[in-house]
Parts: C-alpha cells; sequence; structure tokens
C-alpha cells in the first residue's frame, strides 16, 4: 500500500504541474482535496451503503485526532510553500526532507511506535539518502544555510507532515469492529473533507476568485483529485496496518521513482553520489521494515 501510495503521488504531483499555468501555488494544492473529496464520499456511500458493510465503530478521541491530522497537513503545506518563497528553494526542500526522522522521534514520546535499534539505523540511513538526493550534491550550500528563514520553514513542514503521519494512523487504528480497508477509507473521507472545508473557508475570505478558477480547471484537475484519493486511501491504509514512521520510511522510495523516472524518460545524468544516496534510502528501508 506504501509503494502504491508513493506513486500516486508522484503522479498527482505531475498533474498538479499542469495546473500552474492557470492556478497560484496554494490555488493548485487546493485543488487535490476539493476534487479529491467527492471521490472520497462517493467510495463511502458505495461501500457503506450500497454494499452493505457496518461502518466501523467510533470512539470519541476520533474526531480531535483526525481533525489535528488534517490541520497539520495544511499547516506543513503552507510552511512548505513558504519556504520556497523565501531566499533559498533549495534549502527549505532539503529540510523539509526530516520528516521521517521527526516521525521517529514522535513515537520515542509516545506518538506513535517507539522503534528497535536496527530501525534507527535504517531511520538514519534514508534521512542520510534522502537529504542527499534533495541536496543534488550541494552539502556546502545546506549546511551554511541552516540558520535561513527558509530552513526553518522547511523543519515547521517537516513537523507538519509528520505530526500529519502520525495522527492519521492513530485515528484509523483507533476504529473497531471493521477491516483495515473499511476503517482506512473512512478515515480518508473524513480528512479530506476535513481540508477542502478548512482550506475553502480561506479562500472565501481571502481570495474567491481563485475557486472560480478551481472550478473552471475542471478537466486537468480531476486527475489530481483521482490520484489524490487513490495515494490517500493507500497512505491511510498503511498507516492502519503498520506503524507511521514504518510507511513514512517506505514512502521516502518516492524520491528513487522519481530518479528512475528521471533517468529512463528524461535521459538525465546523474553522478556517484546520487546512486550512493539511492543505495543509502534502500538500505535503510529495508533495516526499518526488517529491524524496526
Amino acid at each position: 500500500m506504501t509503494v502504491a501510495a508513493a506513486l500516486f503521488q508522484i503522479l498527482r504531483t505531475s498533474r498538479q504541474h499542469e495546473l500552474r499555468g492557470v492556478l497560484n501555488t496554494t490555488a493548485a494544492g487546493f485543488v487535490r482535496f476539493a476534487y479529491g473529496v467527492p471521490l472520497a464520499l462517493l467510495a463511502n456511500v458505495i461501500v457503506f451503503g450500497v454494499l452493505g458493510r457496518s461502518l466501523p465503530g467510533i470512539p470519541a478521541s476520533f474526531w480531535p485526532t483526525i481533525i489535528a491530522a488534517g490541520v497539520l497537513q495544511i499547516l506543513g503545506t503552507v510552511a512548505l510553500l513558504r519556504a520556497f518563497k523565501m531566499r533559498d528553494f533549495a534549502v527549505g526542500t532539503v529540510y523539509s526532507k526530516t520528516e521521517v526522522l521527526i516521525v521517529a522521534l514522535m513515537g520515542v514520546v509516545g506518538l506513535g511506535v517507539a522503534l528497535q535499534p536496527g530501525g534507527w539505523i535504517g531511520v538514519g540511513l534514508v534521512t542520510i539518502g534522502v537529504l542527499t538526493l534533495a541536496a543534488k550534491g550541494s552539502w556546502r550550500t545546506i549546511i551554511a544555510g541552516s540558520a535561513d528563514p527558509a530552513a526553518w520553514m522547511g523543519l515547521l513542514a517537516a513537523t507538519g507532515f509528520a505530526g500529519a503521519a502520525v495522527g492519521i494512523g492513530a485515528a484509523s487504528q483507533s476504529l473497531t469492529g471493521a477491516p483495515a480497508f473499511d476503517r482506512a477509507l473512512f478515515t480518508m473521507a473524513i480528512l479530506l473533507t476535513t481540508q477542502t472545508l478548512i482550506n475553502g473557508a480561506w479562500f472565501v475570505f481571502t481570495d474567491p476568485s481563485q475557486l472560480r478558477q478551481v472550478a473552471h480547471a475542471w478537466r486537468p484537475a480531476i486527475w489530481v483529485g483521482l490520484f489524490s484519493l487513490l495515494g490517500s486511501l493507500c497512505w491511510a491504509w498503511g498507516f492502519t496496518l503498520e506503524s507511521a514512521v514504518k510507511v513514512r520510511t517506505l514512502g521516502q522510495i518516492e524520491l528513487i521513482m522519481a530518479f528512475v523516472i528521471a533517468h529512463l524518460n528524461l535521459n538525465e545524468k546523474h553522478q556517484r553520489a546520487d546512486y550512493i544516496a539511492s543505495a543509502l534510502v534502500l538500505i535503510g528501508v529495508v533495516l526499518v521494515t526488517l529491524l524496526g
């Protein structure tokens, strides 16, 4: 499920790039919620209504947890966009990739599942590999920019995404009396609905014209919504089956997928450091999966 989620995320991102010619960055991000939530609700109606499957048991803790996860994911996205607008795009991007390490640290303080020693080694290798790939060999620039506001925004984005991952997993796992898929489907629908309402309200009060442009761009946007729905479902399903730190660690193979696609389809040339970094990510993923 995690591998599928990473693949759908790449497809969604590629489609979102097509929207940036007609929408601003924030509105292009909103498309994933606005066009994903109708499909999510329809899927829930089919599964729990038409097919007659029973809704999972919903404890009181589910609602604040999933709402908090949705808000954290939005805040993480906003922080990342802020990092992109600041002086150094690369610095913000690299520091946002510390998400895996932050998820693991959250497990230590009781917000997830703590790793075994072998898992920590794997998380360290994945983090180093991902940072190296994101830095594109410019580690000197990245280290020198550690005090830059873009770096702090990148870390804030990573914290938001990490908190969202832990929250989604906790919310889905708190549901009772239903298979993992049913719990993931319900959790995903509530998450996307929350995010659509929050982001939509923001546009109503700040720039209503963007809502009209989002509606007019429905042809390319519906693909973003579809891939977002499938990706969100797979992430939620993965979080239901396993700890957030393992899922997010494995999810870093998204960068490896992008690396391979760029090499095969775009004929991009890569340095030896890129291959070493990719190997570190893969070794780290194996360690976390088997020994974490």
